[in-house]
Formats: structure tokens, sequence, C-alpha cells
């Protein structure tokens, strides 16, 4: 991204915020025509004493500069609470923004940009933009007013005297231009290396278990100390950078100070200038000292602006690519029947060249209970996934009641579906809360009715403060099948009319799978998928489609398969020998 479209996103993020922005650089422009009043008014009290001195008149000066400078305060402090203001402002609305796009982005791009990354974006990058639009505007905008008002100031009391004190001025802007490389890939590095830790742990924390079951704590020490050393050699450089370049530019800006107090003086023997014009004079280049040395302090925040603009905006540039069609079809949930149609479903993963579903056809009808099965890696899991268009399948190729899935309205598709992945992912929350995330905050007896379906309600009973109990990140508290049922209370709750169960119920005995399943029939125009492993709950489907390297192979009922020598046969006889042995 070029450096005027940064500045041009600049601008976007600070437009709903110009009258705020205004009224504090405003302040600001007053703060200095009253920081360059204060110094004249000083030169002037000098000259006047010095021609005829009363204390009564001194009093009356040091409450008037004393009042001058109460005000200055008020204003200034005005200026930095609106213009800080804005930055927290434009903070809020950047993770809003974020969060939002991170939301219409499907899971695909999170298997290339990982969280830790996104979360230190959305944090860290987002606090270098904020100090971007308060401090850099606060330090650019006091820089300017400094200059363009105390430099004619100075030149009024002296030209010779204060070009000479400004000529060494220039050496200071070459001095951060050759630095101001540096610091933006110093500090690219520094929030690279910070990216790399927050991957770290967040992998870690969610792995923890695993850690510890392969006693692999010695490891990720190592792993950690490794990637936190790189980011100290990043800080570090950024550090050498900046504390090469600050002391240059205060030591740069304080010649000044020594040319005033060299040539000065013999000005004064002269009688060229007056002793309030010298006093003036010094507090004038004192005055600049300040925004001349903050200037590389402002460069330094500008640099690592630009850099977590760069980063924020790769974000919001992702556009995702499930999303509604310009023409898309709104489906009212009551007017889903359930009938679901693949016509030469063809998918293949960004990354490889093998098709995981191969012109698959298929038809289920409303209220059909079908069960898929077949070896790992047949394509079930990715037929579930393209049903409510969590994958990027091409039009013409799936249809819910008649209608291409691709131009039904996204949000009316997925209220359609109730989709329990192989995953069992639960909130931090409450059990409650989590079986009532489709429509939350949930009727206490919906959501007993879902937890007894999906046979749970027994064992959460049991839990020390039932449904209010909290089930850890991830619903770390519970047992496997614990997490495997009540995300299918959770997928009962939303109360679709198609059910799609991604082998859902791998975690749960035999028997309870079963029961679930005889539940599930009973629930009369809600047509379910349910994807196994577990061949002994297949017989229970009203129809069995067998898949093999990403083609449907079979089709029938349990009892029409059986009379076949194909697949499921086989895997019948090997199921039925699974059970003997156990």
């Amino acid at each position: 991204m070029g450096r005027r479209t940064r500045f041009r996103k600049l601008l976007s993020y600070l437009g709903p915020y110009k009258k705020s922005l205004y009224w504090g650089i405003s302040a600001l422009f007053v703060v200095n025509i009253l920081g360059v009043y204060i110094p004249w008014l000083i030169k002037k009290i000098f000259d006047d004493l010095q021609k005829s001195f009363s204390f009564r008149l001194l009093g009356a000066y040091v409450i008037f500069l004393f009042v001058l400078a109460c005000i200055m305060w008020a204003i200034r402090m005005a200026s930095r609470i609106l213009i800080f203001g804005v930055g927290r402002q434009v903070e809020f609305d950047l993770k809003q923004r974020i969060f939002e796009h991170i939301l219409t982005l499907e899971p695909s791009y999170f298997y290339t940009n990982t969280s830790g990354d996104l979360i230190n974006r959305a944090t860290s990058d987002v606090d270098n933009i904020r100090r971007l639009v308060g401090f850099a505007i606060l330090s650019l905008a006091n820089t300017i007013f400094a200059y363009g008002l105390t430099l004619p100031a100075m030149l009024l009391i002296d030209v010779k005297l204060s070009l000479m004190a400004l000529a060494i001025y220039p050496l200071m802007l070459i001095t951060v231009q050759l630095f101001s490389d540096k610091l933006r890939a110093a500090q690219l590095e520094v929030q690279e290396r910070l990216s790399d830790i927050s991957e770290l742990i967040q992998e870690d924390i969610s792995g923890i278990s695993l850690i510890k079951i392969y006693a692999q704590e010695e490891n990720e020490r190592r792993a950690f100390a490794e990637k936190n050393k790189r980011l100290l050699k990043a800080n570090l450089k950024l550090a050498l950078t900046r504390n090469l370049l600050f002391p240059i530019i205060a030591g740069i800006a304080n010649i000044s100070l020594l040319i005033v107090l060299w040539f000065g003086t013999g000005d004064i023997e002269k009688g060229a200038i007056t002793v309030g014009d010298f006093i003036a004079l010094i507090i004038y280049v004192e005055r600049l000292v300040f925004p001349t040395a903050l200037l590389g302090f402002t460069i330094t925040t500008y640099q690592r602006g630009e850099v977590s603009i760069d980063r924020v905006e790769a974000i919001m540039e992702a556009q995702p690519k499930i999303k509604d069609a310009p023409d898309a079809i709104p489906l009212p949930l009551e007017k889903v029947r359930g009938e679901i149609k693949a016509v030469n479903l063809t998918y293949s993963y960004p990354n490889s060249n093998k098709p995981a579903l191969k012109n698959i056809n298929f038809e289920i009808q409303p209220g059909e209970l079908v069960a898929i099965v077949g070896l790992i890696g047949a394509g079930k899991s990715t037929l579930a996934s393209a049903i409510p268009r969590l994958l990027d399948i091409s039009p013409g190729q799936l249809f819910i009641d008649g209608i291409d899935v691709t131009k039904i309205a996204l949000a009316d598709l997925r209220r359609a579906i109730a989709y329990v992945p192989q995953e069992s992912f639960l909130f931090s929350t409450t059990v409650k809360d989590n079986i009532a995330y489709a429509n939350p905050p949930g009727e206490m007896m919906e959501v007993i009715y879902a937890a007894k379906e999906a046979q749970i309600h027994q064992e959460i009973i049991t839990f020390p403060q039932q449904y209010e109990t909290l089930v850890g990140e991830r619903g770390i508290s519970l047992s496997g099948g614990q997490r495997q049922r009540t995300c299918l209370a959770r997928a009962l709750y939303a109360n679709a009319p198609i059910l799609i169960l991604d082998d859902a119920l791998s975690s749960v005995d035999n028997k309870t799978a079963s029961q679930i399943l005889e539940n599930l029939k009973q629930q009369k125009g809600k047509t379910i998928i349910f994807i196994t492993h577990q061949l002994s709950a297949a017989p229970l489907a009203d129809r069995i489609l067998v898949m093999k390297d990403g083609l449907i192979v079979q089709t029938g009922t349990h009892e029409s398969l059986l009379s076949q020598d194909g697949l499921y046969k086989s895997l019948w006889l090997q199921h039925q020998l699974e059970e003997i042995l156990a």
C-alpha cells in the first residue's frame, strides 16, 4: 500500500469525527497563540521595568501572566481531550469493523490466517493507529503551529540572530529522513514477532492437555524462549534506532540555544537588542526545542502507524468468497420442506489436485433420515459442509426444495439447517447459554427438552449449578461425550427443518447413540443426515449412502445393502467382528 493510499485511509478513519478534530486543533492553535504572546509580554515587562521599576506594576504583570498561564493550561487540556478522544473513537470503530468483517469470512480464511496473528492485528496494530490519530496528529499540529507562530515573532525581534539559531534545523530534518526507513522496517519486525508470540500462546493454551500427555512442556518452553528472544532482538533493534535518533535531534535542537546565548550577549552590548528581546528569544528557542525533539517521536509513531494500517487493511481487504448472490432468494423458515438434491456435485479444496467430491448425485426426501457411511477420507464431512455453504461450491450442483443453495440468502439457508460438526465446540459460558445459542436467552423448558432429546439432561442435573454450570474454555470441564451431546442439544434447540450430524456421536456409546437416533426419528417432518463411523446406528436410517474416494458407491436400506457384495457389507462385517472382540 502506497503512502498516499495510507493517508487516504487515515482520513477515512477520521471522517466521522471531523468536528471534534477541528475543535481540538483550533484549541491547540489558541494555545500556541498564547504560547507566543506570553514571551512577548515578558519581553515588554523587562523593557518597561528597566525604564521604571515598580513593585506594583511587577505584581500586576505576575498576576496577569498567571491568569494567562491558567487559561493556556485549560485550553491545552481541552485540545488533548478532544484529539485523544478522536483516537479512542477510531480505535473503537476499527475493532468493531475488524470483528464484524471477520464474521463475514468463510472458515477456510482462518486455515491460512492464524487466530494469534488476527488477535494481534485487532489489538496491538489498532492501538498503534490510535496513537497515530491521537498523539501524532496532536504533535504534528503543535509543531506546525509552534513554528508558524514562533518564527515570525523571533524574526520581528532580530532577523539575523533568529536565522542563525534556526540554520541548524535542516540538518535535523535530514537526520530524521535518514532514520525513517530503518524505523519502519524495525517496527514491522516487532509487530511480526508479536504475532508469533500470540500465536504460540494461544496454541499452547488450547492444546495444554496434549502437551501434558506427551510431556512436551520443556519443548514448548524452548519454542517460546526462541520466539521471545526474536521479539527481544527486534525490540532492541528498534530501541537502538530510536535511541540514536532522538538524542541526535535533541542535540541539534539545543545548538540553536547555544547560538542565541553566544551571539545574543554580544548584540546586547552593542545595543542591537534589549535584555527583554534577548530573554524572549531564549524562551522562543526553548519553546521550539520540545516540538522539534518530539518530531522524532511523531515520525516513529507515524512509521508504526503506517505498518499497522497495512496490517489492519489486509484483513479488511479480504473479501468473503461465500456471500449472498446479487439476486439472493429469501427462504422463510416456515416454508422449508427439507428436500435436498445433489446434481453432479464436485468440489476440490484449494490446495489439493484431487477432488474431495466427484459428480455426486442423490435426492433426500423431506422428513427422511439418511445415514452416510464410508472409510475415513471418503468425502463425508466435505458433503456435510457443502450443504450449508461452508464451502464455496459452484452454482447448479446442490438444491434445497428445488432452489440452488448458492442463490438462497445465506442467513435463511443457515437458519434452515442445524449442523453439528465433528469438532464439539462449546463457548466459555453456561450449559444453558451453549444450548440456547441459536436463539438466546432461551426458554428453560425448551432448553431442557432439547437436552433430554440429546440424552444429556440427566448428567446436567448432577453438575454443581446444573444448567448454570460454566463449561470452561471450549467446554474443557466436560467429557468428550458430554460435549458432543451438548452440541447436539444446541442443534435440536434451533429446531431447524434440516439436521446434519457429522460424526457427532463418535464419543457416545452405541446404546446412547441408538437412543438419540430413535428420539430424532420421532420428530416428524425433520430431514436428518447422519454421518457416522458407528455402524450400529446405521440400520435405524431410512436409507444409507455409502461413500468411497469422493463418490457414492452404494445406496439403499440396511437390508438391501447387506444383500449385496459391496463396501457396506464389508464394513458391517468388520463392525460385527469388533463388537464380538469388545
